[in-house]
């Protein structure tokens, strides 16, 4: 088993990074193995909605000339997902913004990709905002139709600097519940396959309110 783990942030170990890594402590000691990808430092493009990803349906973006295709395959292929963002202006960072958007789009296009994995979302923020973009990772999670597992609290740390995350205390526990309860939930999924049928997948029904 393997969850693989986004940092939105453009600092490669920064505050958010470290948010993810107690996640990912917690899930190495109950034996699943995990990847820290570096997302927000990297050249993203944004979506351009050309539809290509729907009419294919080969489980790609079609812009090339960054890694989101061969992300869209670490993806596929774990059974947990880790999204973490640092905050800007109450929203996440617009390099993991534009990854997801692509991403997911691909994943919902090609029947549901990362439907039934167990996907969570974590913050850093230096003061406020917080929540708000924590909302906005988990919009992505709940589009997929994927199981998100809880803390004690909403998955927010705080700090400035490089590694002052580490020194809220509270936020450190948050994370650590949050990686326990993961890796129990991804067990409890795995475990149970065998046993419980999996609810059939419906169609996505699509409306607007023009009459």
């Amino acid at each position: 088993m393997k969850v693989i783990a986004f940092n939105g942030s453009p600092n490669r170990e920064g505050n958010t990074y470290q948010a993810i890594k107690l996640v990912t402590d917690e899930l190495e000691k109950e034996g699943i193995r995990t990847e820290i990808v570096q997302v927000g430092s990297k050249s993203v493009r944004g979506c351009i909605a050309c539809g290509k990803c729907l009419k294919n349906k080969n489980e790609e973006c079609a812009l090339t000339g960054d890694e989101v295709n061969e992300w869209i395959q670490k993806m596929k292929n774990a059974e947990g997902i880790l999204l973490g963002s640092p905050v800007h202006y109450s929203s996440i960072g617009a390099t993991m913004k534009a990854f997801l958007d692509r991403a997911i789009y691909v994943t919902g296009n090609n029947n549901g990709m990362l439907r039934h994995k167990v996907g969570a979302a974590v913050v850093a923020v230096r003061r406020s905002g917080g929540i708000p973009a924590f909302t906005q990772l988990n919009n992505y999670l709940c589009y997929s139709e994927m199981f998100i597992p809880t803390s004690n609290y909403w998955n927010v740390i705080h700090g400035t600097r490089p590694g002052e995350a580490l020194k809220d205390e509270e936020g450190v526990q948050i994370m650590r519940v949050l990686g326990k309860n993961m890796a129990w939930l991804i067990k409890i999924i795995e475990n149970g396959k065998e046993t419980i049928k999996t609810p059939v997948s419906e169609k996505k029904i699509f409306m607007n309110f023009i009459r």
